[in-house]
């Protein structure tokens, strides 16, 4: 259902969009995303991945359901890899699948709340983009901890080192799909040493690595002025620490 926010409209000028138009789309996502859409109501949002064999997440997406199409929002510089992994998978079914380049990704005012946390606001696909580049809804992922393609990438992260889990794009009681059986024995080991998250730096100055001395303690995946994100090795931070001038950012919905 859609609700009103008070956040101002954003265009996300990195983000693309894929129709699957026609019959059984719905049904397709279903089987090869991590995430559980098959009943996802018309006007829903959720937010999944498609992984590789290995279990790593090749492509992050929210799937918009429309009357008569299911729209993908993904990364502008995945589209064509995204569409040639679809068309593999689709075998004999009906539906097209469709690059909409008059089409765009807008967030904050009028859409579908984003699954990952409400307080990103509002999500939609929009025939116009808004002017202006996203720099509030960044603001408020990075102080949150939530990553996007860009700091997620492709074929580098497992499902529950970007925090799917805790996000609920993975669901642990469905049926197959690509990579099922790596996060499942993840989840059910408690496998998962790294984790993406949030810091804040005292000095604005480029690192790509995060080190306490000799100790590798995790990668800088994007930044935004002080606020990091950062893959980190819990275990190694547990028993060693931050260097100085490095503090993690809480999240409450992060409990680890």
């Amino acid at each position: 259902m859609a609700t009103v926010n008070t956040y101002a409209a954003e265009t996300l000028s990195n983000r693309a969009v894929i129709e699957l138009r026609g019959v059984g789309g719905l049904s397709f996502l279903h089987n090869i995303l991590t995430c559980s859409i098959e009943n996802l109501n018309q006007g829903g949002l959720a937010y999944g991945a498609l992984l590789s064999p290995q279990g790593k997440i090749l492509h992050d997406v929210f799937i918009h359901h429309a009357a008569e199409s299911v729209f993908l929002d993904c990364a502008i510089d995945q589209r064509d890899a995204l569409i040639a992994k679809l068309k593999l998978y689709r075998l004999r079914a009906k539906f097209e699948i469709i690059p909409c380049d008059d089409l765009h990704v807008v967030v904050g005012g009028q859409g579908a709340v984003d699954p990952r946390h409400a307080s990103l606001g509002n999500r939609m696909i929009a025939a116009a983009a808004v002017l202006g580049k996203a720099t509030a809804y960044n603001i408020r992922r990075f102080a949150l901890g939530i990553a996007d393609s860009d700091e997620i990438g492709s074929g580098k992260l497992f499902p529950h080192e970007a925090n799917f889990d805790l996000f609920h794009a993975v669901d642990f009681a469905k049926g197959c799909y690509i990579g099922q059986e790596v996060v499942s024995r993840m989840q059910h080991r408690g496998l998962a040493r790294s984790r993406i998250m949030a810091l804040t730096f005292e000095s604005d100055q480029p690192t790509d690595e995060i080190r306490n001395g000799d100790i590798l303690l995790g990668e800088v995946l994007g930044r935004n002025g002080k606020q990091t994100l950062a893959l980190l090795r819990l275990d190694r931070v547990a028993e060693h620490g931050l260097p100085g001038g490095i503090a993690i950012q809480k999240s409450e919905w992060m409990k680890l």
